[in-house]
């Protein structure tokens, strides 16, 4: 038996939150009403989910020798996800500032230098072949995304799940390029794209850039649509998946509970496509209803309720 569920790979920050009047248009502004620090990173939030969720995870990241490294270590550990591969460098933490407006909406802009530093050993490759299924994002650095997409062609790595987290001209220069995504696009056992990065991937809309990830030879995908839900790729079958309601307080890491539920219920579980799907978006929504990324984490029963 696997000692670990999940493990994941890429970006483990510190968010500092804004709650702001409206979102601004260019050349436009907003006021700040409140703000907060939290953590974050698609990586670590997908393993605090996964382990909320009750799965044994960890996460593969690097932070900086500094208070908010100590923080996001800190929090790691609080939520029962194993830090041991959470390497510390001399450079600053890595972190986010979200700016939120009153419905819930966000803009996110990224700044700092310990997750671009990331690269991976032969350890850590040891380590992410000691769980039943990895993950990682676009968001880690191509040259990490490559090891791991390598890796996952030779089989030697277990079921690889891959999340497209942003379009391609937020990726420059600092997480996967389009040769990478190429590639991990027919490597991984599970492609995640929201609305944005599968538009600027693939310029086309949901429907159609799942329907051109099937035609690419992807046999699972997943393609988020906010409030629309989500479309599921299953082999040649295409199953729409309604979003669940439940009241919006911050949509932070929707994305990262939908993709932590998919892993669960569908990768891991082997659920019905269509009943993993559901519960993916039960996850999300539940996370939405608290600030934060993780503020709403569900349990497996607490997202089970809200189906019902």
């Amino acid at each position: 038996m696997s000692e670990f569920d999940v493990l994941t790979v890429g970006s483990a920050v510190v968010d500092r939150g804004h709650a702001v009047t409206n979102l601004p248009e260019p050349d436009g502004g907003a006021f700040v009403r409140e703000s907060s620090t939290a953590v974050g990173g698609v990586a670590a939030n997908v393993a605090a989910a996964a382990a909320r969720l009750g799965r044994e995870a960890g996460v593969v990241s690097r932070v900086g020798d500094d208070a908010d490294g100590e923080r996001v270590v800190a929090d790691l550990r609080e939520r029962g996800v194993d830090a041991t591969r959470v390497r510390r460098g001399d450079e600053r933490t890595s972190y986010t500032l979200i700016f939120r407006d009153p419905d819930g909406r966000r803009m996110i802009v990224a700044g700092g230098e310990s997750v671009p530093n990331l690269r991976l050993d032969a350890a850590d490759l040891d380590y992410l072949r000691r769980g039943d299924a990895a993950f990682t994002s676009a968001y880690a650095p191509d040259p990490v995304v490559s090891d791991l997409v390598a890796a996952a062609a030779d089989d030697r790595l277990p079921p690889l799940a891959f999340d497209l987290a942003g379009p391609l001209s937020e990726l420059e220069g600092r997480g996967a390029n389009r040769e990478t995504i190429d590639a991990a696009a027919t490597a991984c056992d599970l492609f995640v794209a929201n609305e944005v990065s599968a538009r600027s991937y693939l310029d086309c809309g949901p429907r159609e850039a799942v329907e051109a990830l099937r035609e690419r030879g992807v046999r699972r995908a997943a393609v988020t649509r906010g409030a629309d839900g989500a479309l599921l790729l299953d082999g040649d079958e295409v199953i729409p998946v309604p979003a669940v309601d439940a009241p919006v307080v911050d949509t932070t890491g929707a994305g990262d509970a939908f993709t932590a539920g998919l892993i669960h219920a569908w990768l891991l579980d082997g659920r019905p496509t269509a009943e993993a799907g559901r519960f993916a978006a039960a996850a999300a929504a539940k996370n939405c209803t608290a600030e934060g990324a993780r503020g709403g984490l569900p349990t497996e029963g607490e997202a089970s309720e809200l189906l019902d």
